[in-house]
């Protein structure tokens, strides 16, 4: 047992880089080393032509124009340019923009330095679920609402919010659409223009492309939507974002497009069918919960308390041979409980002891079999340590205890 391999089931915190993807990428980081940008020889000519047909990739991955694909370095840099872009740009017809309290850090951080330079911004609570009520999204919007940002599916519960019906409201009152689109694209069928979203969010390296490169939609018709630039230069991206592009990882986004679009529908269909075992397994367990909408979520993705353990605590028990993470990747290296599952309603103690779970194209059948085995392990072993499992094993009911502080 101790020498195999690590098991790796964080794959919305980062997926490997499929080996089709590096080799594409390899010429470009020395035979082809041009800037795209140089257009005065052949070596700028070939990086551009590169360039060029990653955002052909890209753009037909996602049903749009490859002239609304703006290149990125993340999705993080996308959601600042999609958020303060149009902020920026939008200042005249108002001032306020609605968000969910689920959103990532990247658009909730976004926000909150928004509103230090003037923004109103609305968190919207989400249901038990992790659902959003559309009834009280309309409801939030006012004369002065620029932007609605809603992310496409969450990072943490994987749970898919109903686009199509907020794309309609947003359409009803003249508000602009941003989806930070980040853990669905290339996953599941992600087309902005075909729903009504107006700018959109994504990054190569949660679909099997390399680390540091992203890409924003932006509309450019019906509405033809501007944002302001958030890095200043030589005029890169038609102006939306300066800086010599990163052609070799363009490259590999351009590739891990392509591949995504052959390869998603059969992926998600594999990949459910291990993550309902996984499940259906590990729920067979007293005291579990699995949270989030189960009927409305991404295929890989799934996201289960088990009552009374930490959830540090029990990844300690097994995080020599799987490599899972509770709470988002970015927000991991604090103790507080997931603002994701508290959101949705969970207690501290239920949010403390959920662990995600994200499978991806290399995971195995016999890999998602030994994760059951030493997650089942780990559970047992904390509970077996803990005084409050053994009271719970008593029928004490636990609401009603009071914990002194000393």
């Amino acid at each position: 047992m101790e020498s195999r391999r690590l098991i790796y089931l964080d794959n919305n915190s980062t997926t490997p880089c499929d080996p089709r993807v590096v080799e594409t990428m390899v010429p470009y980081f020395f035979e082809k080393h041009g800037n795209a940008a140089s257009r005065s020889h052949q070596f700028g000519w070939e990086a551009e032509d590169a360039v060029d047909y990653a955002r052909e990739q890209i753009s037909k991955l996602i049903g749009a124009d490859e002239k609304e694909i703006i290149f990125t370095s993340g999705a993080t840099e996308s959601n600042n340019l999609a958020l303060k872009g149009v902020f920026e740009m939008y200042a005249k017809k108002g001032n306020h923009i609605i968000t969910l309290e689920t959103e990532h850090k990247a658009i909730l951080d976004a926000c909150k330095y928004l509103e230090k330079h003037g923004a109103e911004v609305t968190y919207l609570k989400v249901e038990e679920d992790g659902l959003i009520d559309t009834a009280k999204l309309e409801a939030a919007i006012k004369p002065n609402t620029v932007l609605v940002s809603v992310m496409w599916a969450n990072n943490e519960t994987g749970v898919i919010q109903p686009m199509r019906e907020i794309a309609q409201i947003c359409e009803k009152h003249g508000v602009l659409f941003h989806s930070d689109a980040t853990q669905a694209v290339g996953k599941i069928i992600t087309h902005p223009r075909e729903i009504g979203i107006h700018l959109m969010s994504f990054t190569a390296h949660k679909m099997y492309g390399p680390k540091g490169v992203g890409a924003l939609y932006v509309s450019r018709k019906n509405p033809r939507v501007k944002v302001t630039a958030q890095m200043d230069g030589g005029g890169h991206e038609r102006g939306m974002r300066s800086g010599t592009l990163n052609v070799p990882g363009i490259v590999g986004f351009g590739k891990a497009a392509e591949i995504a679009m052959q390869e998603m529908a059969s992926d998600a269909a594999r990949l459910s069918k291990l993550r309902d075992h996984l499940e259906t397994e590990l729920s067979k367990m007293e005291e579990t919960k699995v949270n989030g909408n189960v009927n409305s979520r991404m295929p890989h993705v799934c996201n289960i308390s088990f009552k009374h353990v930490e959830g540090e605590g029990l990844m300690m028990t097994f995080n020599q041979n799987v490599a899972v993470s509770s709470g988002s990747a970015c927000t991991s290296a604090s103790l507080e409980p997931s603002y994701v599952l508290v959101a949705m309603g969970l207690g501290d103690d239920l949010a403390h002891s959920s662990i995600r779970f994200s499978l991806g194209r290399f995971t195995t059948e016999k890999e998602v079999d030994d994760a059951i085995e030493l997650v089942r392990n780990g559970v047992n072993h904390m509970r077996e340590l803990s005084p409050i499992w053994e009271m719970y094993k008593d029928g004490v009911d636990l609401t009603k205890i009071e914990w002194s502080a000393h």
